[in-house]
Order: C-alpha cells, then structure tokens, then sequence
C-alpha cells in the first residue's frame, strides 16, 4: 500500500537508527549462537521463517466507547478500518493519545518528529505485537481481550520495540534491520532461559519454534490453555491503514461476548470483511479471589461493585466502563471519570493473572 511522508519517515528513521546497532546485535547473536551450538544457516532459515510468517495481533476491548459513544465494536463494523488511538481517543495503555500527551511525545522521539511532517492523526501508527509464541490469548493481553490477526505482508511496513515502547527501550528494528531485536531476544533465551512469557525457552528451543511451528495452519485457540503474557512483547507499530477486508486475516475473540450484542456485532465484522472467527478459552475470576496487591487495595472493591453472580470477565468489566462513560455521576463516589476508568483497565489486568479460563473448566 501507499504510505504517506511521515510514515515512511517513521520506517526510515527506525530502520537507520537499528543499523547504527547492528554490530553490536551482531556479536551478541553470534555469541549466543556459539555457545548454544546453533550453526548459521539453522539460524537464517529460523529467520526467514519468522519473516515469511508472524502475524502481529491486535489487541482490543470491543465494548468500549469511542469519542461519539459508539462502541470499538459498532465502529470497526460501520467503517470497516482499524483506527488509531489518536482517531478513537481509546487506549488500554497510556491513556494520552492526544497532542502534547505523553504518547505524542515519546512518539516523537521514536521517530525523529516523523509524524510532525504532516500532523495528520488518522495517519499515526496502530499498536500491536508480533504473534510469535502463538499463545492462544495473544501475545499481550493486558491490552484487549480479543486481538486481530494481520496478514503478513503487514509486518513489513511495521517498526518494532523489543517490550513496550512507553519504557522507551534502546532495541528497535524493521524488517529491514532486525537484528537488535533479534540480539534482545536470544539473549534473553540464553540468560534467562525465558522470553515472550515462554518458560524453559533456551536458544535451541526458540528457533526450534520458528522453524517448526510459525507456518502451520491456525488452530483452534479453545482447545489450548492461555498463557497469560505480562509485559514480554515485541512491540510491533503499523505504520499506514489497517483495513479488515484487504489487512486482517483472524479474530480471536473472548467468549463472555458469545450470546450478546457486542459477540454478534463481532461475528457480523468477520462475515462482511472475511475474517475468520474463533473464540479463545477466556479469563474470568471470583470477587474473593481478587488479590489487593497486583494492582492496588481498591482492587476488590471495584470488583465487588460490578461482579454478577460473584464473578467479573472481559464482558462485565466492559458494562461497567460503558456505565461510567454514559452515567459518571453514579461513579463519583470512587473519584474523577478518569481514575475509575484506570482502575476499571487495572481490574482487566488482575483477571488476566489471576483468572480461570471461562471454556472447557
């Protein structure tokens, strides 16, 4: 597709800064490489494979309001475009998409000022994560409970950051110059025998994976257990359009939606835009078991105040940010708009921890 001047400034401007890194990525791969007994040709076609077939997943709350008070549901099937959260005003991380708002700031340093080019908001990238490990909750989950998977043509006009890009870390890349991301992972897998929220993940066994695993047919994410992934991502930044008919291939969605409005507003966005569709084994947890020290002591009482029948999911934590954007005033007892719609994202968090899965108890 035809990117415009900010966002091919963007790529460029990540893909000279990572090859400005790529001697030093390079040592720590070879070494890592070496000590791990992987000879470089194993290592190249892993490579390839990775380039050929991970999709980067999306993740989102579909129940969400946007700016007109429409839902992320409603929005993606009326318009049929995956849009930024400079365009919805919609974040399940740093709430501050906005101009002089922490996210354009730290985007502007990520990118050189690329999109200060044009200042065009509709033209700011769409945040992802690259779908490595093939977790069946997606690769970071925290940050939606459903997720789109792209095709993967996407990926390569996407940069990337080895964690979230809000910390600012020093490893980024493109396809183009991967290596520091490359080097950032082995080393992780070599060091700490963990990477991407994969436990026991040596070298060996995480190129084994990109060799053997990334090009098989999509199964089905209700017969596998989630995985829960906390902050272990690449960071993948989609620079251009994300249109569900020409870019999305796969929706995995919660199944608390299954039965209700916003699960068939979903099931009607994978059949006008030929998505296929599956449900994952989803995330819920009982009020008493909401701890008050993962995600702050007003933990519990959040979650006693919209739990139904002593549990809370994706979908009552969703009714209940819909309730405070439409009645805030029947909220001011727990402080501004603002605070309880953290907490409400907070309380997301806490089920992903500590959750059971909702299919197949």
């Amino acid at each position: 597709m035809k990117l415009s001047k900010s966002q091919l400034s963007a790529l460029e401007y990540i893909t000279l800064y990572a090859k400005g890194r790529n001697e030093e990525a390079e040592r720590t791969i070879q070494e890592v490489l070496y000590m791990s007994n992987i000879s470089g040709e194993t290592y190249e076609s892993a490579i390839i494979k990775l380039k050929s077939n991970a999709r980067i997943a999306l993740h989102f709350h579909p129940d969400r309001l946007d700016s007109n008070m429409k839902s992320v549901a409603e929005g993606l099937l009326e318009q049929g475009m995956y849009k930024s959260q400079f365009e919805t005003l919609i974040s399940n991380g740093s709430v501050s998409a906005y101009p002089g708002g922490a996210r354009d700031l730290w985007e502007k340093r990520m990118f050189g000022g690329a999109y200060d080019l044009e200042s065009i908001m509709n033209q700011r990238p769409k945040y992802g994560a690259l779908h490595l490990m093939l977790h069946p909750d997606g690769p970071a989950p925290s940050f939606g409970s459903c997720y789109f998977l792209l095709k993967t043509g996407v990926s390569s006009r996407s940069t990337y950051t080895y964690l979230d890009s809000h910390l600012e870390p020093k490893e980024k890349g493109t396809y183009a110059e991967f290596s520091d991301i490359l080097a950032a992972l082995l080393s992780d897998a070599f060091t700490r025998d963990c990477t991407l929220g994969e436990k026991n993940l040596t070298p060996r066994r995480l190129i084994d994976h990109l060799l053997n695993q990334l090009d098989r047919p999509i199964s089905d994410p209700s017969t596998v257990m989630p995985v829960r992934t906390f902050n272990q991502y690449i960071e993948a930044q989609v620079h251009g359009d994300i249109s569900l008919k020409e870019d999305v291939e796969v929706l995995v969605a919660d199944p608390s939606f299954k039965g209700t409005h916003v699960g068939r507003l979903l099931e009607q966005i994978c059949s006008q835009y030929s998505i296929d569709l599956y449900w994952h084994r989803g995330s819920r947890l009982r009020v008493d078991e909401v701890p008050d020290d993962f995600r702050g002591p007003s933990m519990p009482s959040l979650a006693k105040r919209i739990a139904q029948s002593d549990y809370i999911d994706a979908s009552i934590i969703g009714a209940a940010a819909v309730d405070l954007k439409r009645n805030p005033e029947s909220w001011s007892d727990r402080g501004t708009s603002k605070d309880t719609l953290q907490e409400l994202k907070l309380l997301w968090h806490v089920v992903v921890k500590y959750g059971k899965p909702q299919l197949g108890e």
